[in-house]
């Protein structure tokens, strides 16, 4: 247990007087324990908090914080009964319960950890709630300026919060306001990569008493560190799932907070929050040509093959003339496939070199159903809110990436006014590593209760 004495001091504390004699003796703790008066304490300097939770979990020994907050500076705000778009507002029971969880009552059991749930189920909602709750000056961190923006905007439309006091931390300004929006990209830009990082310093310059990481299961490594020197200010993770690729879901649990709350996906489904899904395996044959290609290439190579296989286009073709009259994203990983696909439909395609401007306007077309075809690279992996999309097609994907999946499969679970069914399709190549690693990617939808319905492409028309 962490926690803080009477004189300020801040240390690890257990009845078990051999486990602290343990502890002590861990050479990864060593660098940051500052001594041990008696059998049952360890000292632990204040600015290495975090270092050592981090330390502990690695060895085994996740540790309860039960140090404090800081509270940070007030911010008087509330919730709109009625938001400014005009729609009647209210928290959902289940979103309401995870702010309380992650509250705890406003004692020290609470105010950090990561709150779990669906995309589509309101996870902004879920932080500006957390806001409220807290009425303190915030720093909310996320993936991109798009997604900033989104948040900004659901936060003037459902909170007495003025414009003046939001600001955009972002690679197009550098404003510091009682709330601030920040990404991820600009914090840990750096001009070569010996240098520091430029904009760390955004983590001290406001008196922020909470930071909220959006989609926290994408936190860069260097987040990480900054966030072991912020363990005195309450720290909210959202995600839908923790799943990471690089295997730091404990450095999330030490540095961020422990779980304290999560739902599951199907359980909102039959609630009615996120829309019911359809989740199809379409399995597609190579040509000839291709099966020569993939047999003599190397492993890399196979995967490049086997996921830019050129029959997936009529692949898409026969599912967009299926689906003419729904909002269809087409999402794959290579530019190259993409393009292919956009010229052939004669689409809009967003990729990560599309300008914040244009892919607001495309975004927009598609959210009013101008535009009801839309090419989308990994960009749609992150938060983008596009609600009217009931139709997903992934044409290729990170090899095995089950963070990937869900949060692609994410990208329409909003619900449909008129209660249409989400479907998503996931085209494979027949017989190659691309349908092994569809198989993995699958894996966390199935353990959330979906079920893939698996089709050759012959079988479509």
């Amino acid at each position: 247990m962490y926690k803080q004495e009477d004189g300020g001091e801040l240390v690890l504390h257990s009845e078990d007087s051999l486990l602290i004699m343990q502890l002590l003796n861990q050479k990864d703790l060593k660098p940051y324990v500052a001594g041990s008066p008696d059998g049952h304490r360890i000292f632990v300097k204040p600015a290495d908090r975090g270092n050592v939770k981090s330390a502990l979990i690695k060895i085994g020994f996740p540790v309860e914080d039960l140090a404090g907050y800081i509270e940070g500076a007030p911010l008087k705000l509330n919730f709109r009964e009625t938001t400014l778009s005009g729609t009647p507002f209210g928290l959902r029971k289940y979103q309401k319960e995870s702010v309380d969880a992650f509250y705890a009552s406003g004692s020290n059991h609470g105010g950090s950890g990561v709150v779990v749930l669906p995309c589509g189920a309101g996870k902004t909602v879920v932080g500006i709630a957390t806001i409220e709750r807290l009425q303190t000056q915030t720093l909310v961190l996320t993936t991109n300026t798009v997604a900033l923006r989104q948040w900004k905007n659901e936060l003037l439309d459902k909170t007495t919060i003025s414009e003046d006091q939001c600001g955009e931390y972002s690679g197009d300004s550098k404003e510091i306001r009682p709330v601030t929006f920040a990404t991820y990209q600009v914090l840990t830009y750096r001009k070569s990569k010996d240098s520091p990082f430029v904009h760390f310093s955004l983590f001290d310059e406001g008196n922020w008493g909470l930071i909220v990481y959006d989609e926290v299961h994408l936190l860069p490594a260097p987040v990480f560190r900054a966030t072991a020197a912020l363990q005195a200010r309450r720290r909210l993770g959202l995600t839908a799932t923790l799943v990471r690729e690089d295997a730091r879901e404990d450095d999330v649990f030490s540095l961020i907070g422990p779980k304290k709350y999560d739902m599951p996906w199907k359980v909102l489904e039959k609630q009615g929050w996120i829309a019911q899904a359809l989740c199809t395996e379409v399995r597609a044959p190579l040509s000839q040509d291709e099966r020569y290609r993939y047999a003599i290439a190397d492993k890399r190579g196979k995967f490049r093959i086997a996921s830019t296989n050129p029959v997936k286009t009529s692949v898409c073709e026969t599912l967009v003339k299926k689906h003419k009259e729904d909002n269809v994203l087409i999402i794959g990983q290579y530019l190259d496939q993409l393009k292919v696909l956009a010229k052939h439909f004669k689409a809009p395609i967003i990729t990560g070199q599309t300008a914040n401007k244009k892919r607001e306007e495309l975004y927009a077309k598609f959210r009013t159903g101008e535009c009801k075809l839309l090419i989308v690279s990994k960009v749609a992996n992150f938060a983008i809110d596009l609600p009217d999309a009931n139709v997903a097609i992934q044409v290729s994907g990170t090899f095995g990436s089950r963070q990937e999946e869900a949060q692609r499969l994410g990208r329409i679970l909003r619900p449909k006014s008129e209660g249409t069914i989400a479907r998503f399709y996931s085209l494979v190549s027949r017989d190659t590593c691309d349908q092994d690693y569809s198989v993995k990617r699958q894996l966390f939808l199935t353990e959330q209760g979906y079920r893939y319905e698996i089709k050759n492409s012959d079988d479509l028309n």
